[in-house]
């Protein structure tokens, strides 16, 4: 949410100072909107180093909308210039979707706007040595559900770079045992027309909530009803 809330401010900063140099425009009453648009900001500055982001956007928003509303009446004029959030990628399989994606997907979307590649059902099962429990159309259906999620889409099968090129993220993360190695890969993208893609690799499976793998639960399954 960090993430989310540093640009908000640095657009409600932006308008304010355009504000500001309309001052003398402006009649008494609604300098006073500009000064309490002012002091929300900085409250909510304040609520951001306290990592308090749920009062920190509340605060911000009051100060949006005191200077939009100064804005849509005619007494000053602002041009909002907004941030285009981050798109960040991430591709995996997911079959038997547990708390584990789950935290994945959410620590991955505080770094921008959340698209993920879902491995078509013959791409898994060639990567795996195993069927997939869960069919492809089944999977995507699922995962894009997840609210953290901004965008799920299916790779393609012959190329594992085709979704990658349609989506143009501005970061890829990949998990600790991911077999995708990232100087080629960034290498491949670059020859391919996307060059600086950011490429991150996760040090550690989010393993804090149980079950926390699609094995743990097949296991699970098998000495619950399977006498295993």
């Amino acid at each position: 949410m960090e993430d989310r809330v540093k640009p908000y401010i640095r657009m409600v900063e932006n308008a304010l100072e355009q504000a500001r140099g309309q001052l003398s425009s402006l009649n008494e009453n609604d300098k006073k909107l500009v000064e309490l648009a002012e002091l929300y900001l900085q409250d909510s500055k304040y609520y951001l180093e306290k990592k308090d982001y749920a009062t920190a956007l509340a605060t911000v928003s009051y100060a949006e909308g005191l200077l939009d509303s100064l804005n849509l009446t005619g007494k000053i004029k602002i041009e909002w210039k907004r941030e285009k959030p981050r798109k960040v990628l991430v591709a995996g399989t997911f079959d038997l979707l547990h708390p584990g994606h789950i935290r994945f997907f959410e620590e991955t979307s505080k770094l921008g706007d959340l698209y993920v590649i879902v491995a078509r059902d013959v791409n898994s099962e060639r990567t795996k040595k195993r069927p997939v429990v869960v069919p492809e159309a089944s999977r995507v259906y699922m995962v894009g559900s997840v609210r953290f999620v901004k965008k799920a889409v299916l790779g393609d099968e012959q190329d594992i770079l085709k979704r990658v090129l349609e989506i143009k993220p501005d970061v890829i993360i990949l998990g600790p045992d991911q077999g995708v190695d990232e100087a080629w890969l960034k290498k491949e993208l670059a020859e391919r027309g996307l060059p600086g893609v950011e490429v991150l690799r996760l040090s550690k499976r989010f393993n804090d909530l149980r079950p926390s793998s699609s094995r743990e639960i097949i296991e699970t399954v098998k000495k619950l009803f399977c006498g295993d």
